[in-house]
């Protein structure tokens, strides 16, 4: 799963693939810690088909200000470039693959 650091590279990693799905998260959350697993899982599946990114919200400020992120974990679905689907709290494996797969 990629760490993303700064809007140039949030930028360049939602417009060169077409289905990203990205977790704000702070490293002081439990929630968060316990969806990190689900999401590595996601990450090594869906290979090839889509990306699985997380940004930490304590070191890109500017980034959860712009995305509205009003608690972590949230998670951002990103599909040829757009922000199409946006949700916070915890999320099961089977509620993601899902949404990946409608969006692949």
């Amino acid at each position: 799963m990629k760490e993303i650091n700064g809007k140039n590279e949030l930028t360049n990693l939602v417009q060169n693939n077409d289905v990203v799905l990205v977790d704000f998260f702070a490293t002081w959350c439990g929630p968060c810690r316990m969806l990190a697993p689900t999401l590595e899982k996601l990450a090594s599946e869906y290979e090839g088909k889509a990306v699985i990114a997380k940004i930490d919200i304590d070191k890109n400020n500017d980034l959860a200000y712009e995305y509205k992120i009003s608690a972590v974990p949230t998670l951002i679905l990103f599909k040829n470039g757009e922000a199409v689907h946006k949700f916070s709290g915890m999320r099961s494996y089977a509620d993601l693959s899902s949404l990946i797969d409608e969006n692949i």
